[in-house]
This record gives structure tokens, sequence and C-alpha cells, in this order.
């Protein structure tokens, strides 16, 4: 029996965070028929999954869709009423800035990794595309516990690969360093491929193979809601409080502590409230603080979980003024030595802004990446200004906007160095330790917003014991 079925009645948990991750927990909880309190520090819920307007046109100022074949989000949203918004995106076609162009995005990857050459020239040197035919005369490289996806790439298929394509797509999934990066969280399938294999490129078809003939990948891999991602984490709390959920916030947590029989105490302003379990759905900083007078272990192993930080540009034209090439945008390496490291073109990638708002063009930019942390203390303005200068440089685009916004995500994004799965494991036992407690969100076993949820359904079974069905896929997903 469950610390929360132990006691009487339903039981009543307390979820710390009102991100996804916490709303999905409490979502989950309420179909067990718990009691559910919420407590939100900040003034709203969703996290980083934020809904915005510029120049009178819905958009996304945080994460834009979700990975569609990973049930989790696709699935939640149908729960609480957005089955008719889901839409995929208009158009898959993306490209990448490189070597003074925009060139196709090479097709027959994971993550960036080839399963072969052809499709990468104009991407790649001479030299470059060269080095990848090696990997197959190559002896097998170990990979122990886990290993830096550059690391191992690079060592397979030279240092091109990596900086021209693992990079960029890495980059745009953790804002982090892909010669940091753990491949076991990051990048599992590689993982894989690179203790099965010895040549990573036919490991690499292999995973493609399998892809290709499995009925559960047809369909679009990404999917977005009309209206924005972020109207999702505003159902969910729709629906956790029409079902007597209580979500509470401008409300943080001081103090989390055990107390006897009567299960945890948690103090939250003016606020003592007493639940027989809790579930933790905060950035692993706050966590830290939370739990380090019960749970020592834990929050010395969350307090060491790095965070990178970055910034969206959201800019609006008149369409009439301005043209965009084809596609829903382009990524940037970071050896190109651009500040921009990506642009959506999100009038053309979403289908539902353009029916919306006929007139005006959206699109948007990102900066930051682990360890820069001086472009991101520029000014908005500024921020706008270097925006422009490489949009225009990259695709000719011109003209004064209608409208700009900077959304800034300060320590938005975990890392997951290598290692980082055996911190996770060691989180996980110390927090075993203690009855009715469970940790969930960005920082244990991806940041995707479909295996976000995963985690908080693994959180609410932890307190409930009610099995929930698990789904294979990347961390980042």
């Amino acid at each position: 029996m469950s610390a929360v079925e132990a006691r009487a009645g339903a039981g009543h948990v307390v979820v710390i965070g009102g991100g996804i991750a916490g709303l999905a927990a409490a979502h989950r909880l309420l179909d067990r028929g718990v009691l559910v309190t919420v407590l939100e520090a900040s003034d709203r819920v969703g996290g980083k999954l934020l809904p915005g307007e510029i120049a009178g046109a819905r958009v996304d100022l945080g994460a834009e869709s979700m990975l569609a074949r990973r049930p989790e989000a696709v699935a939640l949203a149908r729960e609480v009423g957005l089955d008719d918004r889901l839409q995929p995106p208009a158009t898959s076609t993306a490209s990448i800035w490189t070597r003074g162009a925009l060139r196709p995005f090479p097709k027959g990857h994971v993550m960036g990794v080839p399963g072969n050459a052809s499709a990468l020239s104009g991407v790649l040197s001479d030299e470059g595309l060269a080095r990848i035919g090696r990997d197959a005369e190559l002896p097998r490289t170990e990979v122990g516990d886990d290993v830096a996806v550059g690391e191992f790439v690079a060592a397979r298929l030279g240092r091109e690969v990596v900086d021209r394509l693992v990079e960029p797509l890495l980059g745009g999934v953790y804002a982090g360093d892909a010669y940091r990066i753990s491949m076991r969280s990051a990048v599992p399938q590689l993982f894989e491929v690179a203790k099965r294999y010895a040549s990573l490129t036919e490991g690499v078809r292999g995973i493609q193979d399998r892809t290709a003939a499995a009925p559960q990948q047809s369909g679009p891999v990404f999917m977005g809601i009309q209206g924005g991602v972020g109207r999702l984490p505003l159902a969910v709390a729709e629906s956790v409080r029409a079902r007597g959920g209580e979500i509470v916030t401008g409300t943080p947590v001081t103090e989390l502590r055990r107390s006897g029989a009567e299960g945890w105490r948690i103090v939250a302003g003016e606020r003592v409230l007493h639940a027989d379990g809790v579930i933790v759905a905060v950035p692993a900083p706050v966590a830290a603080e939370l739990l380090r007078p019960e749970a020592p272990g834990a929050a010395a192993e969350l307090g060491a979980v790095e965070y990178a930080s970055m910034a969206l540009i959201t800019l609006a034209y008149r369409r009439a003024d301005v043209e965009l090439p084809e596609g829903s945008g382009f990524l940037v390496p970071p050896v190109d030595g651009r500040t921009i490291k990506a642009a959506t073109f999100a009038s053309q990638k979403w289908g539902w802004i353009a029916d919306e708002n006929p007139d005006v063009l959206v699109l948007r930019t990102s900066v930051g990446r682990y360890g820069e942390t001086a472009i991101l203390e520029r000014e908005d303005t500024d921020l706008v200004d270097v925006s422009r200068h490489d949009l225009r440089e990259a695709t000719g685009l011109d003209g004064t906007p209608l409208d700009t916004r900077v959304t800034r995500w300060t320590d938005g994004l975990p890392q997951y160095p290598v290692g980082h799965h055996a911190r996770v494991t060691r989180i996980r036992e110390h927090v075993g330790k203690l009855p009715g407690l469970a940790v969930c969100g960005a920082a244990y076993d991806g940041v995707g917003i479909p295996a976000t949820v995963a985690s908080a359904y693994a959180a609410v079974e932890r307190l409930t014991g009610a099995p929930v069905p698990s789904a294979s896929g990347g961390a980042g997903e």
C-alpha cells in the first residue's frame, strides 16, 4: 500500500510547482481520486510554456511545439479538451545557415548523426565527407557507462559532423555544448547504437530502418496547438480546478518537513498545510533548498545541476513589406560565429498563425548557449538589432518591424552532462527513502514536454502505486 493510500480517505498531495510537470502530476492525481493542492511561487502557471501576443497575433513566447511520437503530451492535450486545436507544422522543411548560405538541412540523420555522407555535400567540406567514410574501418569506440555526444561522434565521424550538424540540433534542445552533453541521457538511441555496433553509421541506418517499419511512427513528428502550446498548461489548470483541485499562485514554499504520523508539513507564505504526500516539481536549485532539511543527499546532487540561459526575440512585420525563404526556419552552427543560434518563421511553420493574421508575418530568433553570458547581458533593443542583422545576412529580410518582444529565460534549461543519468538515479534513491515524496520536471529525464509530463506521471506512480505506461524516446523529447 502506498504512502498516500495508507492514510484516511483518498489522501491529500501537495504539488510544489505549477509548470507543466506539476500540473500534469496534479491532473493524474485527480484521476487516482487524490485530493490535490498546487502551490506556484510566480503569479502564473505554465513555467516555460508561455502564450503571448505581438502586433495582435497570438504566439508562443516559450516552447512552441511538442514531440508527437511520444504519446504523453498529445494525450494530455486531448484529455483537457484541446483535441480539435492540435495542429502539426504546416511545413517541416528547415535549413541550416552555414558556410555563408542557407542550405537544406540534411535528411536521414539521428540528432545530426548521418547514416551516410551522401546528403551532406555543401554542409561539410570534402575532407569532412571523406572522414565519415572512415567510420566503417575504425575499431569499436568504447562508451562505458556514459560518454559525451560530441566526443563520441567526433571520434567516429570527425569534428565537422559535430560542429555543423549535431551541435546546432542539440543547442536547440538544451542550449548546451555537444562536447559536454551526455549521450546516454540526451540521445539514448545513439547510446544503445554505440554499445551494439562497431560502426556508428551502420547503427544509425539500423535506427532508420526500424523507425520506418514501426506503425506507430506514422503521422507528424511534432505537434502544435492552435493559439500556442502555451495554452496547454492553462487548459490543464482549468481541468484541475474543475475537478476540485486547488491551484494557488504567488505562493512560494519556504519549508518542507516530515511531520511524523501526519505526513508532511508545508509552509507557504501564511499558509501551513499538512499532506500525505508531496511532489516537488520545481527547478533543481529550488528543489535542493526545499529538500535539504529532510533529504540532504538529494539536495547536494540537485544543487550540482547546471542551467543554461537563453532569450527569444519575436518580431512581427507587415507581410506586404517583407519576404522570407520557404520553410520553417533555420539553425546556425556556433562554429560559423553568428550571434543567433536559430530562427523560426512562425507564420510559415504554424498554419493557424497565418490564418488568424494574414497581413502579419511573425518570426523569432534565439540567442544564448551554455557558458554564454555576455550576449544575455545586453539590452532588449540590442538583441533585436543583432537578430535583425543576422536575419538580413541570412535571408535578405529588411524593413522595420511592426513590433518586437524579447523574452528572457534565465537559467531556463537544465544541462545533462556526462554522468547525468547516474546523478538522477542517486537523487531518486535519496528521495525514495522518504515515504510520500517524489520529484519530477525537466531536470531529470528530459527537457521536452512529453518527457516532462512522463516524469510527472512517474512521480504519481511513486506516491500512489498506480502504474503508468512507459514510452521510449530521447531525453530531449
